[in-house]
């Protein structure tokens, strides 16, 4: 090694050897230093990356839950109703809600264990019978318009309550 191509921090060539010496463990060491923070911040970076970014966004409602809440609130409806029928519908209606608040829980699961409350009932209408043969309507409605949009296993249950809402909607007319 020359002695004029070898400095330690800044300082000019020694012709002494331990000074030489102690100039290559000072290079070996800052270089050594340097790449363990290239490779440091190559690592950092994917982290500071998910530290950083946006959450995603939340997935919209699922739309049977609102067809379960529809039909929950028809079996209270049909429960104030004096007519023969009445006890059926009311037992059709929540065996709908049932089975939509099924498949509603199989593909999103409910983030806690508890059950949410149940909604309260809304007044008496002046009517009941003709609240619950439009309430029945839209049920039919609402079921049909859904299904185009759904994939095969879940259009197959929803069609199944908006055949049974037209039946039952039959029976009170």
């Amino acid at each position: 090694m020359d002695d004029q191509t070898i400095s330690f921090a800044g300082l000019p060539p020694r012709p002494h050897v331990l000074a030489g010496v102690l100039a290559i463990w000072g290079r070996v060491i800052s270089e050594t230093v340097s790449r363990r923070r290239v490779l440091l911040a190559v690592a950092a970076a994917p982290l500071a990356v998910a530290c950083t970014s946006e959450p995603a966004p939340p997935p919209p409602p699922d739309p049977l839950s609102a067809l379960a809440a529809q039909a929950r609130a028809d079996a209270k409806l049909a429960q104030t109703l004096t007519t023969p029928a009445a006890a059926e519908i009311a037992k059709a209606r929540e065996t709908h809600a049932t089975l939509l608040q099924a498949e509603v829980d199989r593909e999103r699961p409910p983030s806690s264990s508890t059950v949410p409350p149940a909604p309260t009932s809304p007044p008496t209408p002046p009517d009941p019978l003709a609240a619950m043969r439009t309430a029945l309507d839209d049920a039919v409605r609402d079921a049909s318009a859904l299904v185009a949009s759904l994939p095969s296993y879940r259009a197959g249950l929803v069609g199944s309550v908006a055949a049974g809402c037209a039946s039952l909607r039959e029976v009170l007319a």
